[in-house]
C-alpha cells in the first residue's frame, strides 16, 4: 500500500506542475487532458485542455493532480484542494478502506471500474479529509 498527495486546480494544474518539475526534476509519469478521456465525460468543449490527470515521481513518492471541470467536482478553496491518495493492494483491499474511511462521511464517487483501468473512488472522511482509493489490475 502506498500513500501519495493529489492536489487540485482551477485551471492552472499545467503551470504549477510545470514548476514542481523544475524544483524536483524528473518527467511526468501521465499527463492526459480531459480531451483524452471518453466522449461521454460532459466536460464543455472550453475545458477540454484542462488536465484530467498528471503525475510526478518524486523520490519514492508521486505527486499527482488535476484541473476541475464545471462538470467534476466542487468548486476550489483552500482546504477542498488537496487529497490522500493511496493505492491499495486489491480491489477487496479498496472496498475495506472506503468503507471504514466514507463511514459518517461523504462519499464523492462510489468505488468502481473506471475508463482508465482501475478501480477507483472518492470520499470525505468524517474528519473533512478527501481521500482517493484506487488499485490497478
Amino acid at each position: 500500500m502506498t500513500l501519495s498527495t493529489y492536489l487540485t486546480f482551477d485551471g492552472n494544474c499545467r503551470d504549477a506542475f510545470d514548476f514542481y518539475r523544475e524544483v524536483f526534476g524528473g518527467d511526468f509519469a501521465v499527463l492526459s487532458t480531459f480531451a483524452d478521456g471518453p466522449d461521454d465525460m460532459g466536460v464543455p468543449e472550453g475545458e477540454m485542455d484542462r488536465v484530467m490527470h498528471v503525475s510526478l515521481p518524486i523520490g519514492s513518492s508521486v505527486l499527482m493532480g488535476s484541473d476541475t471541470s464545471t462538470t467534476h467536482g466542487p468548486p476550489i478553496s483552500a482546504g477542498n484542494n488537496f487529497s490522500i491518495s493511496v493505492t491499495a493492494e486489491s480491489v477487496a483491499h479498496c472496498d475495506k478502506l472506503f468503507g471504514k474511511l466514507s463511514a459518517n462521511g461523504e462519499i464523492g464517487m462510489p468505488m468502481q471500474h473506471t475508463f482508465w483501468g482501475d478501480y477507483f473512488g472518492q470520499c470525505t472522511d468524517k474528519f473533512g479529509i478527501n481521500w482517493m482509493i484506487s488499485f490497478t489490475p
